[in-house]
This record gives structure tokens, C-alpha cells and sequence, in this order.
């Protein structure tokens, strides 16, 4: 596989001294389609500083393994014959202080709502063994000590 990049880019502001912390978090990311987004502190840890309308990496981090899983997901129901007409997850994370009173990002929750058509439509146990097969598959989650749990909205 080809290496994975990402410019991530800063640029301190001329009236802005920095050695008193008293300097934007917002930046910017972009990536090798071209796209370039917002990013930001989150404003939950640094509230004046931060940038409420850029992505913060806490939720990157979320949105990461929600479409990672979501991805693999759709790739693990199309080999069983299933045919998936909508995928939506509301997932979350929550922080939590690690043993070294570190916070860190403790677990993943996913709430994936699917809707099916066509004659093959997953039950309950084929749906939940479509999820842990795409969890067991999906790279992000191979890559991370984080709790992931997945909630299946039926």
C-alpha cells in the first residue's frame, strides 16, 4: 500500500507573542485529493483559543473509525449478498484519564442505522455478525488501543 499523507499547517499570527499561550489553534488540513478543511483545538480544552468551527482531532479520531467501520461494513454486506440502501452513525467518543492521569479518548461508541432492501435482509444475529466481522477487518480500529463498541439501530 502506498503511504498515507496529510499536510497539517499552523502560522502563528503577527500580534499574537505565543510564549504567553495566548495564540490561535485554528489550522488547516489537507490531503492529497486536494481537499483542505478546518481544524482546531477543541473547544472543550482550549475555549478562547480554539476555532469552534474547525474539526478537532478528538473527532477526527471518532469520525475516523465510524467511517472506517461503516466502510468495511458495506464492503463485508455486499460479499454476503446483502444490498445496503442507507448507512448513518451517530458515533461518540468519551475522554477519560488514563493511569498516568493522562486523558486520552477511553472508548468509541457507534450507532450504525442500516436499511436494507432485495430478498436477502440480514437478522439481528446476521447484522451484529456483519459488524464484528467489518470491526475485525477495519484498519483504524486494528491501529488503536481505544475501546470500539458498535450499537446497531434497528
Amino acid at each position: 500500500m502506498d503511504n498515507i499523507v496529510a499536510t497539517v499547517a499552523w502560522q502563528r499570527g503577527a500580534n499574537e507573542a505565543f510564549t504567553d499561550k495566548r495564540f490561535s489553534r485554528g489550522h488547516q488540513w489537507s490531503f492529497d485529493g486536494g481537499l483542505t478543511v478546518r481544524a482546531s483545538s477543541s473547544p472543550q480544552v482550549v475555549q478562547k483559543y480554539s476555532d469552534p468551527a474547525g474539526i478537532d482531532p478528538e473527532e477526527a479520531f471518532v469520525a475516523s473509525l465510524s467511517a472506517c467501520h461503516m466502510l468495511t461494513f458495506l464492503w463485508v454486506a455486499a460479499s454476503k449478498g446483502h444490498v445496503v440502501d442507507s448507512y448513518r452513525d451517530e458515533a461518540s467518543g468519551v475522554m477519560s484519564k488514563n493511569a498516568k492521569g493522562k486523558y486520552f479518548v477511553s472508548s468509541v461508541t457507534m450507532k450504525p442505522q442500516v436499511v436494507f432492501s432485495g430478498a436477502n435482509r440480514p437478522d439481528r444475529a446476521a447484522l451484529e455478525a456483519l459488524h464484528h466481522a467489518a470491526h475485525e477487518d477495519c484498519f483504524i480500529a486494528n491501529s488503536v488501543l481505544t475501546e470500539v463498541k458498535w450499537e446497531p439501530v434497528v
